[in-house]
């Protein structure tokens, strides 16, 4: 097995015991199902690249489709400590894909806008505003979900987990999620207190968003930001970003190649 898909399997392992030794019985069964869903993927895309004459590499995972444009990833902070790890995300995306940023009001008490990529654009609760001037003018919350291929929220804090679960939108992320074609993907990678991430209320919250058909990255445990240890950090961006592009070019591949 490739050392890429190796690691990755591991870490949807290692997230499924988790899981299971928190959640109530049905959504362990639905969590299971996407976690082994994603397990199995990631099986079948191993043995495709063992079948390749030459070595499998982290590399020839990635391999991009020149028939094709490059994919369209819009990634989201919300207010977590862990957005100061947003701009290194958008790194990681930006070599692969065309990439557009939403931050929140919060989040950028934790971002140094300094450090993004300079291709990427981050658009924030005032362009919202600031971009509608009349009728007839586009809606930016709109127009991003138009162009998204696919949308990925890194951190979701607890607060904004909260929001979507219950169907609020009152700033440009949440705006996003609300209008969000559901026939595309969507991935949330968590980021919170082990006692928040342990609250009955984000078992219930997580299980609205898994019923909307939005993904999981689940949070590892670690020395937190507040000095506890437990689980609730965010996902580091390299898995992130993994996860979303081997999902991405699986799809692709099981697509013929259309977007």
């Amino acid at each position: 097995m490739s050392p890429a898909c190796s690691v990755l399997l591991a870490s949807y392992a290692a997230a499924l015991l988790r899981k299971m030794s928190f959640f109530s019985d049905f959504f362990r069964h639905s969590l299971a199902h996407h976690v082994i869903t994603g397990l199995f993927t990631l099986l079948l895309l191993d043995k495709q690249v063992m079948a390749h004459p030459e070595p499998p590499t982290a590399m020839n995972l990635y391999q991009p489709n020149s028939a094709t444009r490059k994919p369209r990833i819009l990634l989201a902070a919300s207010g977590s400590v862990a957005a100061i790890k947003f701009a290194n995300l958008c790194h990681c995306f930006s070599e692969w894909a065309e990439v557009k940023a939403v931050a929140t009001k919060a989040s950028l008490h934790f971002i140094d806008r300094v450090s993004f990529p300079k291709d990427v654009t981050v658009y924030t609760d005032e362009d919202e505003w600031s971009m509608w001037k009349k009728i007839g003018d586009n809606v930016l919350h709109i127009e991003l979900r138009r162009w998204a291929d696919i949308m990925v929220i890194a951190p979701l804090s607890a607060n904004t987990l909260g929001k979507i679960a219950g169907g609020l939108c009152d700033n440009l992320l949440t705006c996003i999620v609300r209008a969000w074609d559901y026939s595309k993907p969507m991935f949330v990678a968590p980021a919170m207190n082990t006692f928040m991430w342990n609250n009955p209320f984000t078992e219930r919250h997580l299980m609205v968003i898994d019923d909307l058909g939005i993904s999981l990255i689940p949070p590892v445990t670690k020395r937190l930001a507040c000095g506890d240890y437990g689980n609730g950090a965010m996902a580091e961006p390299s898995l992130i970003y993994s996860t979303v592009r081997i999902f991405y070019e699986n799809r692709e591949q099981s697509n013929g190649g259309n977007v």
